[in-house]
């Protein structure tokens, strides 16, 4: 059975705790939710303004090329004179390491360089961006990234402005670029090439040309594309561990730049606020807890109390008492109990006065009615004796009176004297059928006088237990008497024996009224009788001399069909000595 105490933690955890821990966890995800989808935003807001300061960049080398482009166009400059146009523009503007001027054949026709020049004009492969042709970038001889940009010519010669874009402002920038302490920006191109990374370590893929196909965020961002969206975020692991990663697209060049950075450090201000925030939670439960404790036990002490009180009161500790300090309805009940305990102690008193009383009374009855008779035949006997002293014959038969009635009167005081102290039995080998039998055949003669018919019905062979000869007889007289004085006449006393693996069975059935069932728990008590008259002491010595020697004894009964008395006892392997089955 679950204790209150328990029931009320229970109620107590689905009032309080439940819902607190419930407020806790969804406060910590969405803590944790919020503050790393902000933190990814706030990386993705670098990457957008990265993938801007690149676009101003590259968009403005381009425009630098047009306007030089601009400056030789319908001019009617000289050969000289657009050499040092271009020399010049490449002294203003270090974006550009060459500029040359190629007819439609690919032949330079002017260059700034003093040696033979190093560009072309880019072919298919070449991106269209803003008018112009941009190639794909390459490392230079000082292994920085380089590009080829080519501007149309619209004059009577035709031919291309070719030059060299130098990305080394690119790289400075991406390498100025940092978020948090471990944060770098990388940027990779349409067809997956690693062209910066601010990471000095990481320099060297810029060199190799990496393809970073493979990238988790390159490819994703790709797909993304296809739902009209320029960025991206993923969370994935390299050899610095767990990196928590960002892209945003650069629409008009087809690049992708990301932005990297260790989760630990990207998400160290939500994981610190988690645990601040779980620690609180905890703080608060646990005070909670505290503090439902002690109300708790404040609370539930007073019904403990009462408790331990009704239990000490069915042990039959009628003087314990509660201390209930409190003026509530518990404190109410707490001084009922009280009053309760002090009325039992009352009554229980009272009942033992009547008890006492009653037994008393019930002793005396039975003392006279046991009595009475063979002291009345004494005392009449003793009056005829004075008048007849001379009659031999009566004498004798005065005798045999006296002697008769004083041994009634002694089987009645050592019944008394039996119940307070049993007398040892001894203990040898009997043959239970053989003691039956010479009992029931003493009985005969007094049940055919009240016309009640004994029968025997005996298990073939030798029952031998273990008792003392003279005890047992006395119980199977009670049992049998018993039986003939609940029998109407023409009834039927059947005494049975059998054996059950180790033990002999002796049954005492009668056809008579029966015990009514609400007796038969107390009929072995002493002082209990269904008669009217007498001590009641006859089944109670027969229960004890039967535990003395070691067995059982049980009652059924049905009410006007009759009761069976059932005996149990151990078999022994012992047998008489030769001169005890003489004797």
């Amino acid at each position: 059975m679950t204790k209150i105490s328990t029931r009320f933690a229970l109620l107590l955890a689905a009032a309080a705790v439940v819902p607190l821990l419930g407020y806790g966890a969804v406060s910590v995800y969405s803590l944790r939710t919020g503050a790393q989808q902000a933190v990814i935003l706030g990386n993705l807001n670098v990457a957008r303004q990265v993938a801007e300061q690149i676009e101003l960049y590259v968009s403005g080398s381009v425009s630098i090329l047009k306007a030089v482009a601009a400056d030789l166009q319908q001019t009617g400059l000289l050969r000289w004179q657009k050499d040092r146009i271009l020399k010049n523009f490449v002294l203003q503007f270090p974006e550009f390491n060459e500029l040359t001027i190629l007819d439609d054949n690919g032949a330079a026709i002017v260059s700034s360089r003093l040696g033979a020049p190093t560009v072309s004009v880019p072919g298919s492969e070449g991106l269209n961006y803003q008018g112009v042709l941009l190639s794909r970038f390459s490392v230079d001889d000082d292994l920085l990234p380089t590009a080829i940009v080519a501007v149309r010519l619209n004059d009577e010669a035709g031919g291309w402005l070719v030059g060299r874009l130098n990305l080394e402002e690119l790289w400075r920038m991406v390498d100025r670029i940092r978020v948090g302490e471990r944060g770098y920006a990388l940027v990779v191109t349409g067809d997956a090439q690693l062209i910066a990374h601010g990471d000095p370590a990481a320099k060297s893929r810029v060199a190799r040309r990496d393809d970073v196909q493979e990238h988790p965020l390159v490819s994703r961002i790709n797909n993304v594309l296809s739902q009209a969206d320029t960025t991206a975020s993923a969370q994935y692991s390299d050899e610095r561990g767990p990196v928590l990663g960002v892209a945003a697209r650069l629409e008009s060049l087809g690049w992708t730049v990301i932005i990297e950075q260790p989760r630990v450090e990207a998400f160290a201000i939500p994981i610190r606020l988690q645990w601040q925030l779980g620690i609180a939670i905890a703080v608060a439960l646990m005070a909670m807890l505290g503090i439902g404790y002690v109300w708790g036990f404040r609370f539930i002490g007073p019904i403990l109390a009462l408790t331990r009180g009704t239990r000490a009161l069915a042990e039959g500790k009628l003087d314990e008492r509660v201390k209930v300090e409190t003026k509530d309805e518990i404190g109410q009940l707490g001084l009922a109990f009280n009053n309760m305990a002090d009325k039992l102690v009352e009554l229980q008193e009272d009942v033992r006065k009547k008890e006492r009383q009653a037994l008393f009374g019930r002793i005396s009855i039975g003392l006279v009615h046991d009595l009475s008779h063979p002291i009345q035949n004494i005392g009449n006997s003793c009056k005829l004796i004075v008048k007849m002293f001379d009659d031999l014959e009566y004498r004798e038969n005065f005798k045999r009176t006296v002697e008769r009635e004083l041994a009634q009167v002694k089987r009645v005081l050592d019944d008394l004297r039996n119940i307070a102290r049993p007398l040892p039995l001894d203990r040898f080998p009997l043959d239970l059928n053989k003691t039956l039998s010479d009992l029931i055949e003493s009985m005969q003669t007094t049940a055919e006088h009240a016309g009640i018919t004994i029968e025997t019905e005996q298990v073939l062979g030798t029952l031998w237990v273990e008792g003392d000869l003279f005890a047992l007889n006395r119980v199977y007289r009670n049992l049998i008497t018993n039986a003939l004085q609940a029998t109407p006449p023409r009834g039927r006393v059947i005494v049975r024996t059998n054996r059950d693996g180790d033990s002999s069975v002796v049954e005492v059935a009668d056809t008579g009224c029966g015990i009514p069932k609400e007796r038969l728990d107390t009929i072995f008590d002493d002082f209990v009788t269904t008669k009217r008259r007498g001590l009641g002491l006859g089944l109670a010595i027969s229960k004890k001399i039967v535990e003395q020697l070691g067995g059982t004894i049980s009652v059924a009964s049905e009410v006007g069909v009759g009761t069976t008395f059932t005996i149990r006892f151990p078999l022994t392997q012992a047998r008489p000595t030769t001169k005890l089955a003489a004797g």
